[in-house]
């Protein structure tokens, strides 16, 4: 018996570490986390069926996101386009190799051009590993990247969540999760970021499955883009 339970529980932890990096872990997560708090099926319901968006992981996926920061999604895919036009392959190379006289006009601002310039320059000195970078736990791993000037908690979690498939993030510091939050059980004034970590703290280990699932919630009631990616 005792077998049986150690393989249990071993299995358990294995699910829980599942990278969020396909439909089927998706699905898996989704069904655990409405067992876990069942007043998420009335979210379900409204939000619909919903899917992962991915981004590469390593410099172009954090490069995406910073040219997204506090930013629309159309605006922010113009600038990516523009970007990968001149550039072809992003990668921290290429970037560098385009200088500001290759960037005038991609529509970067002078702080994500700095920002970038960082990240890229410690990708090409050897201090910056994104395979590292994505390996380490959670906490960790926005260490690891918030050291960086301009890449904030809400750029690190989203970097970890859409591109290095971490299951357990929530992104507090996002104006639609907190938005959707309020909506979805009523909550005036709307939470503040301290407010709903404790809040998702009962959605662990699947807490990134919630995000998308309130994402998602966001779009459909406000007919808007809910992803910030």
């Amino acid at each position: 018996m005792r077998r049986v339970r150690l393989w249990c529980c071993h299995m358990a932890v294995n699910t829980i570490k599942q990278r969020l990096i396909s439909e089927r872990v998706l699905a898996q997560h989704l069904r655990s986390l409405l067992r876990i708090d069942p007043r998420l099926a009335k979210v379900h319901d409204i939000a619909g069926p919903f899917s992962l968006r991915t981004r590469d992981p390593g410099f172009a996926g954090l490069a995406r996101i910073v040219c997204g920061q506090q930013l629309s999604v159309a605006s922010a895919d113009a600038i990516w386009g523009r970007l990968v036009a001149r550039s072809g392959t992003v990668t921290a190379e290429t970037f560098l190799a385009l200088g500001t006289d290759g960037l005038q006009g991609v529509g970067l601002s002078r702080s994500k051009y700095t920002t970038l310039t960082g990240l890229a320059e410690a990708v090409v000195a050897g201090e910056l590993d994104f395979a590292e970078i994505d390996s380490l736990p959670d906490r960790a791993a926005i260490a690891g990247l918030v050291r960086y000037k301009g890449i904030g908690p809400w750029t690190a979690e989203i970097y970890l969540m859409f591109c290095a498939g971490h299951p357990d993030i929530f992104p507090v510091g996002d104006l639609a999760l907190r938005n959707a939050v309020a909506d979805a059980f009523d909550i005036q004034p709307h939470p503040t970021p301290h407010a709903l970590a404790d809040m998702a703290a009962q959605w662990a280990p699947y807490r990134a499955t919630a995000a998308l699932l309130f994402w998602r919630f966001y779009a459909a009631r406000r007919h808007r883009e809910g992803l910030p990616v």
